[in-house]
């Protein structure tokens, strides 16, 4: 009980401290550097990427890390950092993954500038603070405070900072094969996943551990005709037809799966769960196959179970007196790891009938889920215990994509241990209005990332 009213009380008093910036002078620094990170705009066609690739090489250079390359592709930039192995070491590098690049923010939209970075209530503001800018920050923070303190790594540390993630991603994907040697690793960390949710009384609800993430594809729903005139109907008008389609689509449930990953962070939620969420995943984690225990789960926590395919998009029609010649809808598809996209590309097509053709727009990248390794695990719930102790460490699997999903495709076993914490119930603002990040997480995912790589690497 003793150590109970300790560790909250610890809770309590992170709660209250995170209210007020540091004073000590190497967070403030690391502050500063956020804040110049933050206020320069790197949306997709604004050009401003050198900018921000410059001052980064700057910051790495600043602490003797050179061998650094900067890769252009398309109208962005991403780098390579890479700093070597005290020594000779037959163990392979570990590569450090974030993203540079920021979603578009409209100044008439927010309540202040958008790139304009702000401290205040508690939370450091400003677009892309929480992703993934925090993770890049965290990075470039570390290996500084790593270097300055004399640390030697017993293996090389790449960093790999890309600079279209929320587009292209071509960064990554040519990092994973045109670039390859340059990144080339025994596993990334990645700072755009994981992280973790702390209740304001100071309750830990846990840390995520992230080894996979389902698989981005979207496909088009076509049919065309003659067309006509209105005034004479025919049974085969195109837009009755894709309709027909995507009711289908609509009522359609993909196999339930599971892997390792999401069955351990089921049973993670049925031992801290004993009312009925908790049973309801228990009944299916105990009759995997039964698709109506499957449902029930997916109702409630949408994607997790299977693959998911959704409409997102239609198109149709050329005058309003006219018979359509052509409708289409655009069909955005998350693939269960491990499932073959073009067994799922035949599953839409039966879905979809005759009528429809059904074509890939967007192909999708197969990335299997990486496996869980105690190693990893262990440094990273040994470093969480140092701000968190005994916090739950909880293995997921992400239903959106990140740039890991390219490492792990190419054979590199990818985790996201970005330790960046939010209140429960808080919003982040993350892809939308307002974007922040407690001030105290900002800070404490450094120290953490420190005590990992210490480990890790040294």
């Amino acid at each position: 009980m003793k150590r109970l009213i300790a560790v909250l009380a610890a809770f309590l008093s992170t709660a209250a401290w995170a209210q007020t910036a540091p004073n000590d002078t190497r967070a403030r620094a690391e502050r500063d550097l956020f804040e110049r990170v933050v206020e320069i705009p790197t949306v997709a066609g604004r050009g401003e990427m050198p900018r921000l690739t410059a001052l980064l090489a700057q910051e790495f250079r600043s602490v003797g890390i050179t061998d650094i390359r900067i890769q252009p592709h398309g109208d962005t930039q991403s780098m390579i950092v890479r700093w070597p192995a005290a020594r000779r070491s037959n163990l392979k590098p570990i590569l450090l993954l974030a993203h540079m690049d920021v979603v578009e923010a409209r100044r008439e939209d927010w309540t202040h500038d958008p790139f304009e970075f702000r401290e205040a209530d508690g939370y450091y503001w400003g677009r892309g603070a929480s992703d993934n800018k925090a993770g890049v920050v965290a990075i470039v923070a570390v290996l500084k405070r790593l270097k300055a303190s004399g640390f030697q790594p017993n293996r090389d540390i790449i960093v790999l900072f890309t600079g279209d993630e929320e587009t292209q991603q071509d960064g990554a994907r040519l990092a994973a094969s045109e670039w390859r040697s340059l990144i080339d690793a025994e596993y990334a960390l990645n700072s755009d996943g994981g992280g973790g949710a702390i209740f304001r009384d100071g309750r830990v609800r846990g840390f995520g551990f992230q080894t996979g993430e389902k698989v981005y594809s979207d496909f088009r729903f076509l049919t065309t005709n003659r067309g006509g005139h209105s005034s004479a109907p025919r049974a085969d008008n195109a837009i009755y037809q894709l309709a027909g389609a995507l009711r289908n689509l609509e009522a359609y449930r993909f196999t339930p799966l599971l892997n390792e990953t999401t069955r351990a962070s089921f049973e993670a939620t049925v031992a801290s769960d004993n009312g009925l969420w908790g049973a309801t995943i228990r009944a299916w984690l105990d009759d995997p196959e039964n698709m109506e225990k499957a449902d029930a789960v997916e109702a409630l926590s949408p994607g997790s179970t299977r693959t998911r395919c959704i409409a997102t998009q239609l198109a149709a029609g050329h005058a309003p007196n006219a018979l359509p010649q052509r409708a289409e809808a655009t069909v955005n598809c998350r693939i269960f790891p491990g499932v073959d996209p073009a067994e799922v590309l035949r599953e839409l097509q039966a879905i979809a009938g005759r009528e429809v053709r059904v074509e890939v727009i967007d192909a999708a990248v197969p990335s299997p889920a990486s496996p869980l390794r105690a190693d990893i695990m262990d440094a990273y719930r040994a470093a969480l215990s140092r701000k968190f102790p005994n916090a739950p460490l909880v293995p997921v699997q992400l239903n959106g994509a990140t740039d890991g999903a390219y490492m792990r495709a190419a054979g590199i076993p990818t985790y996201g241990v970005g330790a960046l914490w939010s209140w429960i119930g808080d919003q982040s603002g993350v892809h939308g209005l307002n974007e922040r990040v407690v001030i105290k997480a900002f800070h404490d995912q450094i120290d953490i990332w420190e005590e990992m790589l210490r480990t890790l690497a040294g």
